[in-house]
This record gives C-alpha cells, sequence and structure tokens, in this order.
C-alpha cells in the first residue's frame, strides 16, 4: 500500500497531464500483458508487424515486471500536453549518476541483463542512442494512432476538471480508479509493497494513460515530481471503427448528422476525432457543432490547442430519451 499524507498547498498543487513517453512504455508492456493485448487487441496485432524489425529488448528491460521501473525514462510531464521531443530533452539531461541508481535499484537483487550494461557503464554516451531508438518506436508504433490516444486522454483530463470544479478533492478521487482512495486528507494507492510519505508541498501529478492496465502506476521518489499513472476513461471504445446509428426519434428531431455527432459525444471529443468516428468531413462536423452548440445541447472546453465537445445535462436527457 502506498500511502501519501496530502497538506493544503498539496492539494492545491494537485496537476492533471499527459505523457507521450510515458503512454510509450507502458504500450511496450502491453505488447506482452495478458489483459492489456485482450484490450488492445488490433492495436497489438497492427503494431508487431510494424515494429518487427527493431530491437526493443532494451525497452522491455527498461519495464521490470513486479519491480521499481526507472523514472529517468519517462519523467512525470511539466506541462498539461507534453510532447514527445520536450520529454525526450529532459531524459537526455538526467545525470549519470541518476540513471546508475535507478538501474540498480530496478535490478536490485538480479541480475542486469546484459542489454543495459552499457547504458549503466557510460549513460552519457547512451542517452542519446536511447532517444532514437525510442523515436523510430514512437513512429511505428504510435505516431499513427497518436492523434485517437491522445482525445481520449484529452477528454479524461477534461473530465477530472470538471469533478474537481464541482467537488474539490473529495469528488475527483473518488473514481480515478478502484484501487485509489482518498479520506482525511490521505490518498491511498493498493500497491504490492508499502510506502508512507508527506508529499510535504511537492503536490501530485495524474496522468491517464491508454496503455496502463488493469492496475496504476505510482512513483514518490525525489527528484521527481510524485506521479499516479492510471487508466483513462473510455479505454475499452478505443479501437471501435465508429458508433452506431442513433436512434430513429432522435435522427427525426434533430436531423441523422447531427443526431449521430450528439450521439457519439458520450465521451469529449474533438472535432478531428468526430469526424474520423463517424466518416464526415471536418468541416461539417464543425458546422453541425455550431448549431448544437447554439441550442445548448452540447458544450465546447479548450484543452491545450484542442476543443473538446460533450453533451450538456439538456442534451444528456434528449439522448436518454429518445
Amino acid at each position: 500500500m502506498v500511502t501519501l499524507h496530502l497538506g493544503p498547498e498539496d492539494v492545491a498543487n494537485v496537476r492533471f497531464a499527459i505523457s507521450p513517453l510515458m503512454e510509450l512504455h507502458t504500450s511496450v508492456r502491453a505488447l506482452e500483458h495478458p489483459d492489456a493485448k485482450a484490450l488492445h487487441l488490433p492495436w497489438v496485432a497492427d503494431t508487431r508487424a510494424r515494429v518487427a524489425d527493431i530491437d526493443i529488448a532494451l525497452l522491455q528491460a527498461l519495464q521490470p515486471r513486479k519491480a521499481y521501473t526507472p523514472d529517468f525514462v519517462s519523467p512525470p510531464p511539466r506541462s498539461p500536453l507534453g510532447e514527445l521531443e520536450q520529454e525526450l530533452a529532459e531524459m537526455l539531461a538526467t545525470p549519470p549518476e541518476r540513471v546508475r541508481l535507478e538501474l540498480r535499484r530496478a535490478y536490485e537483487g538480479r541480475e542486469l541483463p546484459g542489454v543495459l550494461e552499457p547504458l549503466l557503464a557510460d549513460p552519457r554516451r547512451m542517452l542519446p542512442q536511447l532517444a532514437e531508438l525510442f523515436r523510430a518506436y514512437w513512429e511505428r508504433a504510435l505516431a499513427p494512432h497518436w492523434p485517437r490516444i491522445r482525445a481520449l486522454l484529452e477528454g479524461d483530463v477534461l473530465y477530472r476538471a470538471r469533478q474537481l470544479a464541482d467537488g474539490g478533492a473529495q469528488l475527483l478521487f473518488a473514481d480515478i480508479h478502484p484501487e485509489v482512495s482518498f479520506a482525511e486528507d490521505t490518498l491511498r494507492i493498493d500497491m504490492p509493497y508499502e510506502v508512507t510519505t508527506d508529499l510535504a508541498g511537492r503536490g501530485m501529478v495524474f496522468v491517464p494513460s491508454a496503455f496502463t492496465w488493469p492496475r496504476p502506476a505510482a512513483s514518490v521518489e525525489p527528484p521527481w515530481q510524485p506521479f499516479l499513472v492510471y487508466p483513462a476513461r473510455g479505454i475499452a471504445a478505443l479501437w471501435e471503427p465508429g458508433r452506431a446509428a442513433p436512434p430513429a426519434a432522435l435522427a427525426a428531431l434533430l436531423g441523422a448528422r447531427r443526431a449521430a455527432i450528439l450521439a457519439a459525444l458520450h465521451a469529449p471529443r474533438s472535432t478531428t476525432e468526430l469526424a474520423r468516428a463517424l466518416e464526415l468531413a471536418p468541416g461539417s462536423v464543425s458546422q453541425h457543432l455550431s448549431v448544437l452548440r447554439g441550442a445548448g445541447l452540447v458544450h465546447g472546453h479548450r484543452v491545450g490547442r484542442s476543443v473538446l465537445y460533450v453533451r450538456s445535462p439538456t442534451g444528456d436527457g434528449i439522448v436518454q430519451e429518445s
């Protein structure tokens, strides 16, 4: 059990962020994890073929099972919508002694895999090569799917922001994950090891993930800001090719395309994501969203460079009654 004591300053410094580099590493584990393979079967089948000529043994060695995972390869994101190159730059700036410390800790009591020995011996020389491997894997495994994955993660962040605004920390933490609970200023995470610490004003970063499944992952190790990586809402529908047709009554009321868009907003989505899911032109989706927004059936929320749309309570009522 990880037990974290949060003071008022920590609660005030709780933030949510998206990390491409964390998604990269958790996706490597998802390629082999039985539960994740079933959840991401379309992606796994596609990605195994795409990365067949890349030696990912080093990536796998950096994700040891049931053990501490080195944080330097995926430091907690500093901005709400992280960019891969920004995060790689931070990884490249990791002091060599920190790299060695985390590698030794990850394999404490076990033999270090041979593929990691050059990194342990000369981090300064090997980190740039590691970054190139990450880029190659990213381009094959995640870049083709990143708009879809990012929309899912941005939707989760938007949902959490609404939870925090509506009910504070108590409501925010209520449905992060079944193994995460919050009471009396104490955050408890059901993990297979014991850690109890006071965050002492450091705050905490919550990182939604498409590939962290089924359990969350957490780290409170200095010098990194404490963070929790948890499964994002709506993962089960991530690889769905599209949504079922809206009810006939809704289509008769709004028109087929507007009804389809309203029905598809069961979770926050961008114009691009809606266009892809419904096989419509982005310009057409934008026009229909403008009408739905003017009628008070949807709301738009800016998250970084994207605008995510979600049904209003009135829109929810219309969909549920149709």
